[in-house]
């Protein structure tokens, strides 16, 4: 029975591991389509707001001071990206639609 489980949670997480891959290329080909300057400067900035949460999240933190604002919304959203990411890397791999 925990065989039957396993392989049934396996395939659910590839099943969705391939449909977050499918809806990652059609925004980027709707996007790409609407408008490239637009999706290039929108991958631009996304790419600073992803830049700044990994600065934020692996520098040191000075004494006294937490994560406030901005630095907490892009520290949230390096850390989701790279969870997403490492999920699409173990499961995304045999998802066979690549």
């Amino acid at each position: 029975m925990e065989m039957v489980g396993e392989a049934v949670a396996e395939v659910i997480l590839t099943l969705l591991a391939c449909a977050l891959l499918a809806c990652l290329a059609l925004i980027a080909y709707l996007s790409w389509s609407f408008s490239p300057r637009l999706t290039v400067t929108g991958a631009g900035l996304l790419s600073l707001f992803l830049a700044h949460g990994a600065w934020r999240t692996f520098r040191d933190p000075t004494k006294g001071r937490s994560r406030r604002g901005l630095a907490a919304v892009t520290a949230a959203g390096f850390t989701l990206t790279a969870a997403t990411g490492v999920f699409l890397l173990f499961y995304g791999t045999g998802c066979g639609c690549l």
